[in-house]
């Protein structure tokens, strides 16, 4: 819950931000817009922060103002930083350090630099680290009135050469961080020296020189106001001395002194914090042998260490209780090994990608070259470019026309495949309509008319016997006609089926594709013809399309459908010839595909039709084919 003070803090930046927002966009509004943005992050409001940040990087785009557009970057990188996004960070700084760049803003530069250089340092990337802060050394030693600057990057290459181990040279820095807070320009209530103090000392505790760290941390606690202006730095030296004093067996002040930080830290909610507060007082009470508070400190420290994004608390937790709880130190060390391992591959995946962001934003090369020689330069490349352009266009342009015409001589030697093939099958059924008109001829005069003559003969003896005996066999006779007129209707249904075979040639060609396909593919093949249609009006031309159509559809469902069913149709509407191929296979994305040589065959193949295609699917749901080809009306008339 916010204090009375935040509540007023908050309701008067809202306030400025609604008169703001409805202002011009100048730049006396963007710089407003800013000094909002940097009272949210004072507020620890880092939403609107972000909020604000964006808008104002937005104006400054509109508005061209280079200065405004890397300003907002940073603070957009230091948004990202404070949730520790480090790679969204790091691509911010790094643009805001292009424009800065680009504009001969050194200071800004250089600020720039060192946010960057921070950043790396708190991903592991120290050896980057160290390379940006020099350069913004490099930048600052040419400036004036940058004691605060050169501050920070001393203070920072102190810090990362304790961690480097190679304490001389962070003592070294270090100093040279105190020196230039001699500049009275540098506010006090920052407590810069206090800060520098809680370093020195730090160094020196890790050389295990515990009697100077005692010394600095002491000299630090002495600054005046410090508790009042910096209470986080205050609490932080009270642990490190309370530390050295462990470390040196000098017990006077403990362990009130590590339960007082721990409760300033506790107050401010600084939950990180709490866990060095813990991780020393399980040393504390494990030097005391009271294993009981010392296994509990350990175990808080553990505990909290895994709600923090930072693995290093955790393994320092890991570390203590492996120490203080034997029984258990097994598991412990091998959860340290695996969450060891882990952080150095984040390291190094993160130094990685910060290289690859460089890489792909690319500093900007020359600054300070003749601008017409660019200006030349760059109509050199243009021309050059718009010939390359040219030649790449008549090339292309050429091959696509080479394309279309090997396709219409490979769709032509096609065609003439499946008109040979209807010729063929032509042949075969005019053979064996040859082969029934003999076999017909050869029953009529054979069979049929043998018999007829026969019963004539008989019906004329019929004349010379007596009327009782003349009646039966009259009957007998009467039957055997009968049957003659069953065997003729038999051979006119035989010539029927024979014109059916004559008419159906093209469904016979169809059915042969599609046995052949159940034959080789597993996929169940569904097939349907409408009765309908009158086949012997459809023109070859057609025939062959569809045909081929038909094909081509087949042959996509088996190399890239995994269909379990395909359903092959064909109906009748008026004036039209309706084609529909379905599967039920995995789909695909039409507009990714469109260009596939084979929905173009299928394409090209309905617009010689002069029909229409549709083309349905989506990934997950199967395949639509919908072919629509114009055809005479007389197609629909029935035959009387």
């Amino acid at each position: 819950m916010f204090s009375h003070c935040q509540y007023l803090k908050q309701k008067y930046n809202q306030k400025a931000f609604s008169i703001i927002i409805n202002q011009k966009n100048d730049s006396l509004s963007r710089i407003n817009l800013f000094k909002i943005a940097n009272r949210y992050y004072n507020m620890n409001d880092l939403k609107s922060y972000r909020e604000i940040s964006e808008l104002v990087l937005d104006r400054s785009v509109i508005a061209k103002d280079s200065s405004s557009i890397a300003k907002a970057y940073t603070y957009l990188g230091d948004y990202y930083s404070a949730h520790i996004i480090s790679d969204s960070a790091f691509r911010n700084y790094f643009k805001a350090q292009k424009i800065y760049l680009q504009i001969d803003d050194k200071y800004n530069l250089s600020k720039t630099l060192l946010s960057k250089a921070s950043l790396q340092y708190n991903e592991g990337d120290f050896s980057e680290s160290e390379i940006s802060v020099f350069k913004a050394l490099s930048i600052l030693k040419q400036q004036k009135n940058v004691n605060d600057q050169l501050y920070e990057c001393y203070n920072l290459l102190g810090i990362l050469y304790n961690e480097k181990e190679e304490y001389a040279r962070a003592l070294e820095f270090q100093n040279k961080a105190l020196i230039t807070l001699n500049d009275k320009s540098i506010p006090l209530d920052l407590q810069l020296k206090a800060t520098s103090l809680n370093n020195i000392g730090f160094v020196y505790m890790r050389m295990e020189n515990f009697k100077q760290a005692i010394s600095y941390f002491e000299k630090g606690l002495n600054e005046k106001n410090l508790f009042e202006e910096k209470t986080f730095l205050y609490a932080m030296l009270l642990d490190n001395l309370a530390y050295s004093k462990l470390k040196s067996k000098k017990m006077e002040g403990l362990p009130d002194q590590f339960y007082r930080s721990l409760k300033i830290r506790d107050s401010l909610g600084l939950k990180m914090a709490k866990i060095s507060n813990q991780i020393h007082l399980s040393e504390y009470y494990a030097f005391r042998k009271d294993t009981f508070k010392a296994i509990q400190f350990s175990k808080q420290a553990l505990l909290l260490s895994r709600s923090s994004d930072k693995l290093t608390n955790t393994l320092l937790a890991l570390k203590q209780i492996a120490v203080v709880d034997p029984r258990n130190a097994s598991k412990y060390s091998k959860e340290y090994i695996r969450l060891n391992d882990k952080m150095l591959k984040a390291e190094r995946n993160m130094g990685e990608k910060f290289s690859r962001i460089e890489y792909e934003t690319n500093e900007i090369k020359d600054q300070n070259s003749n601008l017409q020689e660019k200006n030349k330069t760059l109509v050199y490349v243009f021309s050059i470019c718009t010939l390359i352009g040219l030649f790449f266009y008549v090339y292309k342009t050429q091959q696509a026309k080479n394309r279309e015409l090997l396709f219409k001589q490979q769709q032509q030697i096609a065609n003439e495949d499946i008109y040979n093939l209807m010729i063929s099958q032509q042949n075969d059924i005019e053979l064996t309509r040859i082969r029934e008109k003999k076999k017909v001829a050869q029953e009529l005069h054979d069979g049929v008319l043998g018999r007829m003559f026969g019963v004539r003969i008989s019906l004329d003896s019929l004349d010379k016997i007596n009327e009782e005996e003349a009646a039966a066999k009259r009957k007998k006779y009467l039957t055997e006609l009968k049957n003659i007129e069953e065997d003729i209707r038999e051979i006119s249904h035989d010539l029927n089926r024979e014109k059916s075979e004559l008419i159906n040639n093209f469904v016979l060609i169809l059915n042969k594709l599609f046995e052949n396909q159940q034959n080789t593919y597993p996929s169940q093949l569904i097939t349907s013809f409408d009765s309908q249609i009158k086949w012997e009006l459809v023109s070859n031309a057609v025939k062959i399309n569809l045909y081929r159509i038909i094909q081509e559809a087949l042959q996509n469902c088996n190399k890239y459908a995994k269909a379990k069913t395909i359903t092959v149709e064909f109906k009748n509407e008026v004036n039209h010839l309706i084609l529909s191929v379905f599967d039920d296979g995995i789909g695909f994305n039409p507009k990714r595909t469109k260009n596939g040589i084979g929905l173009h065959n299928i394409e090209y193949r309905v617009a010689e039709c002069k029909g229409s295609v549709i083309i349905k699917s989506a990934p997950g749901e199967g395949t639509m084919l919908l072919v629509k080809i114009p055809i005479d009306q007389k197609i629909n008339l029935q035959k009387k």
